[in-house]
């Protein structure tokens, strides 16, 4: 793993934009400014120096019957800086981030052929629970 990564949160939208080759897409100003305003959203940021080359995102779901658990949402880790440890170590400050708010979970979809995210997940003691199938939903966007 490489020396010097730190992970802070992402508290302003100047830090989720300059994140964005992280994510699947460049940043929304919109979407943007409702994740930060929304308690509970949770994004990460692996920094090498001043340079971000890794994100986790996470959502605290709270259901009556259960209370509330995280949701790991989105792991990225720039190509050039992949199989070092910053996606384990991603999730693994995510969780802390979970126990900390009180969660009393957190839990992740991916794909089975994504054996690079599999990998980090389990690197972070993560646990295959079932074989499950994802359903969505696409709704114009207003």
């Amino acid at each position: 793993m490489p020396d010097g990564i730190a992970i802070r949160p992402a508290l302003t939208a100047e830090e989720i934009v300059a994140a964005s080759p992280l994510l699947d897409a460049p940043a929304r100003a919109d979407a943007t400014a409702r994740f930060l305003a929304e308690p509970g959203h949770h994004l990460l940021v692996a920094y090498l120096g001043a340079e971000p080359v890794g994100m986790v995102s996470g959502v605290e779901l709270t259901h009556p019957d259960k209370g509330t658990e995280m949701f790991l949402y989105e792991l990225g880790v720039a190509e050039a800086h992949r199989r070092h440890g910053i996606g384990r170590r991603l999730v693994a400050a995510l969780a802390d981030r979970a126990r900390g708010s009180g969660c009393y979970g957190m839990w992740v979809l991916t794909d089975a052929e994504n054996t690079a995210a599999l990998a980090a997940y389990r690197a972070a003691g993560g646990a295959d629970d079932s074989v499950s199938r994802m359903l969505t939903w696409t709704f114009p966007r207003p």
